[in-house]
């Protein structure tokens, strides 16, 4: 192990076990569920975009601090996977596909340098999922079940052991509960790009109306 791994080439003596019952379960699951599976796993952190779109078009007519969280979301997310990034390089676990004798993975399994622990689709997953929370709690939570399944559905493949997982979940967790609570402080700077070319973008946000002679505001939606 060189002087700056700090952990595990062979993740197995964690929760191996584990992996290779699920691997089982995989090898002797019907085809058309692997085949499910296996397209989710590759192609399904595109869902989280979708959700992330979907978030901003609500937010179009919603207050300028959820607007924030919004726009941030995208950011927390690069800022949980560049995080990710550095753990992986301190610990360089070999996957699970590549270690443990008889797995097979339904996916190709990553070559050497392309380190196991912690799964980048799960720190993704969960840190859209989280940071979405912040500005819509319902959408939050469809994103986090997508998230569990996200997370699941990489050690099903056969590329990742459930402990890279859970701590991929722990990290996307953390990143979005740090940095979502502070985005919320940038909602004046939405008041003020929405005051400018932007605000076709933006939308109006939440608009002061007149009711019995009194000012108030009301969310408009498109």
């Amino acid at each position: 192990m060189s002087s700056r791994a700090l952990a595990v080439y062979d993740g197995s003596g964690i929760d191996g076990s584990l992996y290779t019952r699920v691997n089982g379960w995989a090898q002797d699951a019907p085809h058309w569920l692997d085949e499910l599976i296996k397209v989710w796993s590759a192609i399904g952190l595109g869902l989280f975009a979708v959700f992330m779109l979907y978030a901003w078009w609500r937010a179009r007519g919603a207050d300028s601090v959820v607007m924030a969280r919004v726009l941030a979301s995208p950011v927390i997310v690069v800022v949980a996977y560049g995080v990710n990034s550095v753990l992986k390089g301190m610990v360089e676990e070999v996957r699970p596909c590549a270690q443990i004798p008889g797995s097979v993975s339904l996916e190709t399994c990553p070559g050497a340098g392309d380190w196991s622990f912690p799964s980048n689709h799960t720190v993704i997953a969960f840190a859209a999922a989280t940071a979405l929370w912040f500005a819509d709690r319902r959408l939050g939570w469809i994103a986090g079940i997508f998230a569990v399944l996200m997370g699941a559905s990489r050690v099903w493949v056969g590329v990742h052991y459930p402990h890279d997982v859970a701590v991929g979940a722990l990290v996307g967790l953390l990143v979005a509960l740090v940095l979502a609570p502070l985005v919320g402080r940038c909602g004046p700077l939405v008041d003020r790009m929405r005051a400018g070319a932007l605000r076709p973008l933006l939308g109006p946000g939440t608009l002061p109306v007149v009711a019995r002679g009194h000012a108030s505001y009301e969310t408009r939606r498109h």
